[in-house]
Order: C-alpha cells, then sequence, then structure tokens
C-alpha cells in the first residue's frame, strides 16, 4: 500500500489517479504499472430491445391519438 507523506495516509492502489499520485496533494506514490486505458462499455442488448419496443409502442399510441382526433 502505497504511503503518502505529506498526507501521512495509507491509500488503496485503487484510489490513487490514473497516474498514480495522491489523490489529496498530488504527490507522485507509484507509478502506474502498465498503460490506463479508458474502459468503454456499451448497453446490454435488453435494453436496446426494450428502448425498440417503447419507441413502436409510442409511436403507436401517438397515431390513434392523432386518429381520434379526426
Amino acid at each position: 500500500m502505497p504511503w503518502c507523506e505529506p498526507c501521512e495516509r495509507f491509500w488503496n492502489p485503487g484510489t490513487l489517479t490514473l497516474d498514480g499520485k495522491c489523490p489529496r496533494c498530488g504527490a507522485v506514490l507509484e507509478a502506474p504499472s502498465t498503460p490506463v486505458e479508458p474502459v468503454r462499455s456499451s448497453a446490454p442488448w435488453h435494453f436496446w430491445l426494450f428502448l425498440a419496443a417503447a419507441v413502436v409502442y409510442l409511436a403507436w399510441r401517438a397515431i390513434e391519438g392523432i386518429a381520434l382526433l379526426f
């Protein structure tokens, strides 16, 4: 566990910034072991299925609502 002298505190490696600095004072505590790439995740397939179903449903309700006016 990295120790920060200015803050007098142990830091979990997961709480350090991406470049290995103290989140409180910015002192370099340890060098990152591997280059950090941002993780890009997409929404699960069932979210897109629900979204498509909601769009179809709302479009149908809009068509029905317009048909009731005439």
